[in-house]
């Protein structure tokens, strides 16, 4: 393998870590942002006992985080459509420009053949 490549595939693990990190980065975020809600919303209840207050907390916790989740997949899902419309929309020109190309270099290899013709003669 040489230098370069080793180097490019170094660059592209340590861009998957970075992103891995900051994926587990924003989950905890998450996680504890909904933790201080729940923390919250039971302070607001003071007859809860200890066990109620964590099992509320959990539960709030359990459904916060399914809430993001479902958020980001829907996320998800948008940006893959508008990418894989973007990726349809630039294939569509490029095969256009390419045509267009092969048209031009048909009519050119036309044009020299004629002209080499005429000038045969």
């Amino acid at each position: 393998m040489s230098k370069s490549r080793r180097g490019r595939a170094q660059v592209g693990q340590g861009s998957a870590l970075v992103g891995e990190v900051e994926g587990y980065l924003r989950a905890k975020t998450y996680y504890l942002e909904a933790r201080e809600e729940a923390e919250r919303l039971c302070s607001g209840m003071p007859w809860l006992t200890t066990a109620q207050a964590e099992q509320v907390t959990r539960h709030y916790i359990e459904l916060r985080i399914g809430l993001t989740r479902q958020t980001l997949a829907h996320h998800i899902d948008d940006l893959r459509e508008q990418y894989e419309a973007r990726y349809h929309e630039l294939r569509h020109h490029l095969l256009r420009r390419h045509a267009a190309a092969a048209c031009v270099l048909l009519l050119c290899s036309g044009g020299v053949s004629v002209l080499a013709c005429l000038l045969d003669r």
